[in-house]
């Protein structure tokens, strides 16, 4: 009796000692597979808007179409940069980030696209923090034509070609015809003949202005002149953190992004922007979704979806004109809304910079 026992007792311990076994090699593969993980955190550099574009208008990046695609070909994500996670968890390895304000694929008039393109590689445990510009990635022309061409050619017609198309560039447009970087000619159609009278390979973030003319006699006979204006349209400034003397967010179009108000403090009058993400601040707590309580706070991100207090930016609401237009409680449709907002930075504002005495607004 007692062999037998012994018996079922040998392959019963035998099952036990497989069944750790197993744990414990699963357990190994589970903290393999951790350790083989990285972060991947991407935002757009506070320097975004001072890059070169060819317009006044500063794009909104919280719209932009960000692309996260590894070394396989596999996406990661792809949507809207404002609905996009702070934190990507990724495998370990190499990956292509595009942000991309919209889709550029053939010439047209009036379409710059901005954004940015980067390899990233993820390191097994470690954070990558990506800094996105915002740039323009296509180029421009703009033809002034004058007066003497127009008496030399007066049925003509003037073209853009490049490799994706061309565009018929009348003689009084006055918007720029955009195309991929790569090689642009002018053509001049005229009495059935075309020629081409200028070529050039433009590359992203240029904007090339052709003053375009003729002799008085040149007629059908040529003599066409063209010069090339390098002057660019696109604008930059310069924005001093911590500066106190209003040269640094004094003005609107200079406002300080929420990461750069944050190193700010001790700023006054100056000019922030950020996305409205959420309120009913605590010195340990903030509330990112509807209903809100509070109609005094707000708390704003660097984009729509930032969900992390520690990385965003706090708002007073005095009571008056400016809290009755802000406060989620009365206006929570402006929960992912980009603000701009008039005030003193401080350091410390229910335990996180912040800005008061707001005295200006804007909402986008």
């Amino acid at each position: 009796m007692e062999n037998k026992k012994n018996f079922i007792i040998a392959p019963l311990a035998q099952l036990v000692a497989m069944a750790m076994l197993l744990v414990f090699s699963a357990s190994c593969e589970i903290i393999d597979l951790i350790g083989a993980q990285g972060e991947l955190r991407l935002s757009f550099s506070d320097n975004s808007y001072n890059t070169t574009k060819a317009s006044s208008e500063i794009p909104d990046t919280n719209s932009f179409i960000l692309n996260v695609v590894d070394s396989k070909g596999n996406t990661v994500y792809n949507g809207k940069y404002g609905d996009s996670p702070e934190s990507l968890l990724v495998s370990a390895g190499s990956y292509t980030v595009t942000a991309l304000s919209g889709e550029f694929s053939s010439p047209k008039f009036s379409s710059p696209q901005y954004g940015d393109k980067q390899l990233v590689v993820v390191s097994a445990g470690k954070v990558a923090n990506v800094e996105l510009l915002c740039r323009q990635m296509n180029a421009g022309v703009r033809l002034k034509v004058g007066a003497d061409f127009l008496k030399a050619y007066p049925d003509g017609s003037l073209f853009l070609k490049s490799d994706q198309g061309k565009l018929l560039y009348a003689y009084r447009e006055k918007r720029i015809a955009y195309f991929k970087p790569g090689n642009v000619s002018l053509i001049l159609s005229n009495q059935g003949k075309d020629e081409t009278v200028f070529s050039r390979i433009l590359e992203s973030q240029e904007i090339l202005t052709l003053n375009i003319n003729a002799p008085q006699d040149a007629g059908t006979k040529g003599g066409i002149h063209i010069a090339v204006d390098t002057t660019r349209y696109w604008n930059s400034s310069d924005v001093t953190i911590g500066d106190k003397s209003g040269t640094g967010g004094g003005d609107k179009d200079k406002a300080l992004s929420v990461a750069q108000a944050r190193g700010s403090a001790g700023s006054e009058d100056v000019w922030v922007y950020g996305y409205v993400v959420g309120g009913d601040l605590s010195s340990s707590s903030a509330s990112f979704s509807t209903p809100f309580k509070s109609r005094t706070n707000l708390l704003l991100g660097t984009r729509s979806s930032s969900s992390d207090k520690e990385s965003c930016l706090s708002v007073q609401l005095l009571k008056g004109d400016i809290r009755d237009a802000l406060n989620l409680v009365d206006n929570p449709d402006i929960l992912g809304t980009q603000i701009f907002l008039k005030g003193d930075i401080v350091e410390s504002y229910y335990g996180i910079p912040g800005i008061q005495n707001i005295t200006e607004y804007e909402i986008k």
